[in-house]
């Protein structure tokens, strides 16, 4: 009885190390921005639906977000000047799709865009995502996801380019998940 004690200890102990591993990933992606229809009813702000599409050590991926963008600027340190516009992310999360049907939830803790309107359009952006689990291998997953974005106008409203309206974006996730499952689920069974 004593050793069957011990054998389920350490099966016990064997089962929470392999999801207490942390797992340190890089996520590139390009894709696209626009003013997203949902509305995250945050004050003073507007929605931003971001649709990417990239490559990890955790598969291929697609990611769909909606964040909330304050309207008016803020200072910053790093992004000031006549012609720069510092603008706080207030609220958001996204899921991620790998190619095996798994999915990856996260929240927005904090993020912010620096536009530089010199010599043309681009907005340099970094956010802070809560992992707030999934199905299938990430279901226990938690940790913290940076990302850095650089993105450019393509098309503008009644071809005004004070007026853009869909965005091209490139960048990286960076960061570390804990709690991967290592046996893989069939897409199918995925819940």
């Amino acid at each position: 009885m004593k050793h069957i004690a011990s054998i389920t200890f350490m099966v016990t102990l064997g089962v929470a190390s392999a999801f207490a591993q942390e797992t340190h990933i890089k996520m590139r992606f390009s894709g696209t921005s626009e003013n997203s229809a949902t509305s995250l009813q945050e004050p003073n702000t507007s929605n931003d639906a971001d649709s990417f599409a990239g490559h990890s050590a955790l598969g291929s991926f697609t990611v769909r977000l909606i964040r909330a963008i304050a309207n008016s600027p803020s200072s910053s340190s790093t992004c000031s000047g006549a012609n720069q516009l510092y603008l706080l992310e207030l609220a958001g999360g996204g899921v991620f799709r790998f190619e095996d049907g798994t999915l990856l939830y996260v929240n927005l803790t904090e993020g912010s865009d620096c536009i530089d309107f010199v010599p043309t359009v681009v907005a340099h952006c970094s956010l802070t995502f809560k992992i707030s689990g999934g199905t299938g291998r990430f279901k226990n997953a938690s940790g913290v996801l940076t990302m850095t974005e650089t993105v450019v106008p393509v098309l503008n409203a009644l071809n005004d380019p004070n007026n853009p309206v869909f965005f091209a974006a490139t960048g990286e996730f960076t960061g570390t998940v804990s709690g991967i499952c290592e046996e893989m689920e069939h897409p199918d069974e995925v819940q």
